[in-house]
């Protein structure tokens, strides 16, 4: 519809959507529906004219008839239908409410030591994972969900599938790990997503962590089970050609974080990545930006929120941020995020509903007209 006028209609205070035409000059036909009106009204007064110019009284008894409101009823419809027709004529279209064509949803959780607050009933984890699995459990069991963990590093912990019970799974064996890498976790679900092109994985994933998927001298893939990034195909990359942000429609990334990033890649150079690729990815904060103090491994820690960092990648990538202080308030976020990617709006050719209720009003026509007069019209 790129290149062609439009003629909107006003909402109506909301109850009527937006319709657009990408033949407006055919609305100018409309302009004889009055003229037809005018000559119906026209036709009438003759006839009551004609009648009375009679002295049969059954003759003026019948003119008057003619004129009881069930009489105008089937060309008042008729009209109408040829009205719709003409609208029919001009295609109209407009913004309706269909089923997405997402396919896959990328979770990417926060595991830093910083989760375990109890601010939140349980705790920060407890409340992120029961909300992460309600959320999992309400999706149609055509979306594929996979998950990514992040501390430190990121790592794959679930590759996208439709079991349910294998998402579970994986969530309940997450287990915190120092550090918050939110860059890494964007660019670890972008290469689940493009398994054949290049990401920047030696600025994250690297020896400063004993290698890929490693801390130290432990290899927590063990514990997760997942696999770290670089470790999948060895495939050459392929040349990616930038697109709009946002408009890649078979997947999302949902990002959950409740702290600052302080390893990683740049979490702002991952979500231009993102935008470069049209994938939005959904952020969501996860406590207070003034923070708590947690102790972990022996150490005290404020985990502070950083919304800004959170606010400028949901916007990079034309997703939205969302911030949650309880575990009510993320069960909240996630069901918005479910009525988001399930459903979304978009523009369609409605030429047939114009169509079909114009054939609709032609029968309801002839159907009061054999049933009140026994004929049509």
């Amino acid at each position: 519809m790129t290149g062609l006028p439009h003629i909107p209609w006003s909402r109506l205070g909301g109850l009527i959507p937006s319709i657009s035409f990408n033949w407006p000059s055919v609305l100018w036909l409309l302009l004889v529906v009055p003229l037809l009106i005018a000559g119906y009204i026209f036709l009438l007064l003759r006839r009551r004219k004609a009648a009375f110019h009679y002295s049969n009284l059954a003759l003026v008894k019948q003119a008057v008839q003619t004129l009881s409101w069930r009489r105008h009823i089937p060309p008042a419809l008729m009209l109408a239908a040829f009205a719709l027709l003409l609208l029919a004529m001009a295609r109209p279209s407009a913004e309706v409410s269909l089923p997405s064509r997402v396919a896959t949803v990328m979770l990417a959780m926060d595991v830093s030591g910083s989760m375990r607050a109890n601010d939140v009933n349980p705790s920060r984890i407890a409340a992120a994972q029961a909300a992460a699995k309600a959320y999992i459990k309400d999706q149609p069991r055509d979306v594929r969900i996979g998950i990514v963990a992040f501390a430190a590093t990121a790592l794959l912990v679930q590759t996208p599938t439709t079991d349910h019970a294998a998402l579970t799974s994986a969530i309940d064996r997450f287990e915190l790990q120092r550090g918050t890498a939110v860059g890494s976790g964007i660019l670890v679900a972008l290469s689940t997503l493009f398994p054949l092109d290049s990401f920047p994985i030696n600025q994250f994933n690297s020896s400063n962590f004993g290698g890929y998927g490693r801390w130290g001298n432990y290899d927590f893939r063990d514990r997760y089970g997942g696999t770290a990034l670089g470790e999948r195909g060895t495939a050459p990359p392929k040349k990616h050609v930038p697109v709009e942000p946002g408009s890649y429609k078979n997947a999302v990334v949902i990002l959950l974080t409740d702290g600052q990033t302080n390893a990683g890649y740049v979490p702002m150079d991952a979500a231009r990545i993102a935008s470069e690729y049209g994938v939005r990815v959904y952020t969501v904060g996860f406590g207070t930006a003034h923070g708590n103090i947690v102790g972990f491994g022996g150490f005290s820690m404020r985990a502070q929120l950083d919304e800004d960092a959170l606010k400028k990648i949901a916007d990079m990538t034309r997703a939205r941020y969302f911030h949650a202080t309880s575990a009510e308030d993320l069960k909240a976020v996630y069901d918005v995020l479910s009525r988001q990617l399930v459903v979304e709006t978009r523009e369609m050719e409605i030429t047939a509903f114009f169509a079909a209720a114009a054939a609709l009003f032609m029968l309801a026509a002839a159907g009061l007209s054999l049933a009140w007069f026994h004929r049509i019209l």
